[in-house]
């Protein structure tokens, strides 16, 4: 589809807020257990007219966990219901392909986008965390094998998705034909790590096939992407790394035989919003104080891989071997700590904000001139939005920051189509057997 490049906005959508001590504000709700919460953000947002809604996930708990993350609803269990009390809006969530298997996976996202009238999408995961063997019958791999298991998982949920052509189900009363025989393709696939016969037991879905996302920023996570994604979520700190990250995305891509506009970048971005500059900081400064460190050190050690529990917190990050649990994002904070000169408690406090993610402070005119120059310069398609607390911080976007946008011809003002497909602006599949 050719249009008019415009920025796309994704809720990424943690029911406590993306700060660690978002849920602390006075004007805050919380709960990613908070059906009631995560309806009405999920209205705001498509009031807002933003492309999706977004549900990270994880498979394993913990008191010293994120409070977005402690207790929180099965993701796709979510969706569905989400499905029913909206209606234009995209629908993202995260499955592992780690812990994970094929056909269940293909059947659910196939099912929600049946649901939703075509909103559906797949976050790609392989799950970092080792910890999670623990809840499965399986030792957790070792991260390249992790993404060589993805890269078949994703095969065989697309193929399983193409088990039907579009119009097999004819349901033809005279002939007591309910689905034609010559229009159903057997997968039969026998690879590395799976086998599955199919076909899937679910007509083809309204988009063909589902929204892929695929948010792995490492060397094997940027070639699944370029492959198989629709969209790329990443983290970057700075303009620059991510016009590197982009144009490396997108250069891949081609060489697996796509066009750039294939796939949207969409980094994560978490706004600070204020009247002024000085209330904007002045909020982030409230939300930092109401942080302990003994709760953020855990965020930080989980996405650097190691404990820090032998350092001095008021000296600086020491050089420790790159781990193999969340590769890029141990990368990304080393690097940061190094160029801003951060102390470990420092970084945890930015990690407790955003967990690496860019962390913008401003009025709305600032907020929406930082989208403009990342999204002009080739840095971003656009941006997964992380309000540091709901509902207030989402609905300061929505009121505030997305009007400008819309003024400066950056952003819809209403939908062009009914599935999240034509929100990315992306054509729908061939079935792969034609």
């Amino acid at each position: 589809m050719t249009r008019k490049r415009e920025i796309h906005l994704g809720l990424f959508l943690q029911g406590a807020g993306h700060h660690v001590s978002g849920w602390r504000h006075p004007h805050a709700e919380a709960g990613s257990e908070n059906f009631d919460l995560l309806r009405r953000v999920s209205r705001i947002a498509e009031a807002a007219k933003f492309d999706m809604v977004f549900l990270a996930d994880g498979l394993t708990s913990g008191v010293d966990a994120h409070p977005s993350t402690i207790a929180r609803f099965e993701p796709l269990t979510l969706l569905s219901a989400l499905a029913v009390v909206t209606d234009k809006i995209g629908l993202a969530a995260t499955a592992s392909t780690t812990y994970g298997e094929p056909y269940h996976t293909a059947r659910a996202f196939a099912s929600i986008d049946h649901l939703s009238h075509g909103r559906a999408a797949w976050n790609v995961v392989t799950t970092s965390y080792a910890r999670t063997a623990n809840n499965f019958s399986k030792a957790h791999p070792e991260h390249d094998e992790r993404y060589a298991v993805a890269e078949e998982f994703v095969d065989v949920v697309r193929g399983l998705w193409d088990s039907w052509d579009d119009d097999a189900f004819i349901k033809n009363k005279q002939s007591g034909i309910y689905a034609d025989p010559a229009k159903i393709h057997v997968l039969d696939h026998k690879g590395k790590y799976f086998s599955v016969k199919g076909p899937l037991n679910i007509p083809r879905a309204p988009q063909g096939h589902p929204i892929l996302i695929q948010a792995g920023s490492s060397g094997p996570g940027q070639d699944l992407a370029a492959r198989t994604a629709d969209v790329v979520f990443t983290a970057q700190q700075s303009r620059e790394e991510a016009q590197a990250f982009y144009k490396s995305v997108k250069e891949r891509a081609v060489r697996f035989g796509r066009q750039p506009d294939d796939l949207a970048v969409m980094p994560g971005f978490l706004p600070v919003i204020g009247r002024t500059s000085r209330e904007a900081a002045d909020k982030l400064a409230e939300l930092d104080k109401w942080t302990d460190t003994r709760s953020a050190m855990p965020l930080l050690e989980e996405r650097i891989g190691h404990s820090l529990a032998d350092y001095d917190i008021g000296g600086p990050l020491p050089d420790l071997p790159i781990s193999d649990q969340l590769r890029s994002r141990a990368e990304l904070l080393t690097a940061l700590a190094r160029r801003e000169n951060l102390t470990i408690r420092q970084l945890a406090l930015r990690v407790a904000a955003g967990r690496g993610h860019h962390i913008v402070l401003g009025t709305p005119t600032e907020i929406a001139d930082r989208m403009q120059q990342w999204f002009e310069s080739h840095a971003a398609d656009g941006f997964n939005v992380m309000p540091p607390f709901f509902p207030e911080g989402l609905e300061d976007f929505t009121q505030m920051v997305v009007p400008i946008l819309q003024e400066r011809g950056l952003f819809r003002t209403e939908y062009n189509g009914s599935t999240l497909r034509e929100h990315l602006g992306l054509a729908r599949p061939a079935l792969s057997s034609s």
